[in-house]
């Protein structure tokens, strides 16, 4: 055939990116809910047609040819136009209906989503809502790859395939054993943070990334603390410890209801005047950047969830 007469269908292409983005054709037709016979008709279909070998069959593994490499963006942003066009048939361009899969790490998550769901029911009744929750470098893989559509994360996002919308500033706040003389304050420097030895969530939470550059600004280094060796995968875990009477951590302000409130803590706050926060946004791949604004009413419907949690008074 020659390829200038050649069409491939939507199935086809849609074949191709998932063999290429999960590199295992048993994972790619469990994906596509279709047999491995058929999803090797259709890859091997769209090779003839085009004239090119996108994917390198071995009885080992699955590899991309630079052909498929390269062809691979064109193909996603084909998925993604028709994706778009579908939502023009639907009247819902700017609305958001439909099944949505966002991603979210883990020191959001816990605290937001009983909000978030919530407005989500009652403004948007016709979406449904996915969620994956998983580490930073984890969710821009599935977010590049289209496994998800967009993803709440903390910035910087250093990635020139993801574009960003920014939602919201959040403050850290000091969780210490609840004997603790910081216990209570409302006025700490960076300066105090020297005297505290710190608990800090396992390598690979932003979180952690963002603890250590702030603490580094008045010359503290946390991961080289007495408790450093200690590896906490989750929020909760490490506010346990601290309960315990020896260390203490930073958590973001939308944590502090849930988090703050546990048995054998208690809390301080900075300075107003010092800067101890973190900005949070909603990511998408630049090649759906034409679905800006359903992305922009989700952020808007996240950064209501989050004020609502972050003004929930403290018992």
């Amino acid at each position: 055939m020659n390829y200038k007469e050649y069409r491939p269908t939507l199935a086809q292409l849609r074949t191709y990116v998932t063999v290429a983005e999960t590199k295992h054709f048993g994972a790619a037709a469990s994906r596509l809910d279709i047999s491995q016979p058929s999803l090797s008709q259709a890859l091997a279909a769209i090779e003839h047609g085009l004239g090119v070998q996108l994917i390198e069959r071995s009885t080992r593994k699955v590899i991309v040819t630079p052909a498929g490499e390269e062809l691979l963006p064109y193909a996603k942003a084909t998925l993604d136009a028709v994706d778009l066009f579908l939502a023009h048939a639907r009247g819902a361009v700017g609305t958001l209906t439909g099944q949505l899969t966002i991603g979210i790490i883990p020191t959001i998550a816990p605290y937001i989503l009983p909000n978030l769901l919530r407005l989500a029911k009652t403004t948007f009744p016709d979406l449904e809502l996915r969620i994956i929750e998983d580490q930073t470098q984890h969710l821009c893989e599935l977010l590049r790859d289209g496994h998800i559509e967009c993803a709440l994360l903390a910035l910087p996002i250093e990635d020139k395939k993801i574009n960003h919308i920014p939602l919201y500033h959040e403050n850290f706040h000091l969780v210490v054993p609840e004997d603790d003389p910081y216990a209570g304050r409302s006025d700490l420097t960076l300066e105090d943070l020297r005297d505290l030895n710190f608990y800090l969530l396992d390598d690979g939470h932003c979180l952690r990334d963002q603890i250590v550059d702030l603490c580094r600004r008045a010359d503290v280094h946390p991961e080289q603390s007495q408790n450093a060796s200690t590896r906490a995968a989750s929020l909760t875990t490490v506010i346990q410890l601290v309960s315990a009477g020896h260390g203490a951590t930073l958590v973001p302000e939308s944590a502090i209801s849930a988090e703050g409130q546990r048995p054998g803590v208690a809390t301080a706050t900075f300075n107003p005047a010092v800067s101890a926060e973190r900005e949070v946004a909603i990511a998408y791949r630049t090649s759906s950047s034409s679905r800006e604004e359903e992305f922009r009413q989700l952020g808007a419907l996240i950064t209501r969830a989050f004020h609502e949690v972050a003004q929930k008074p403290q018992a």
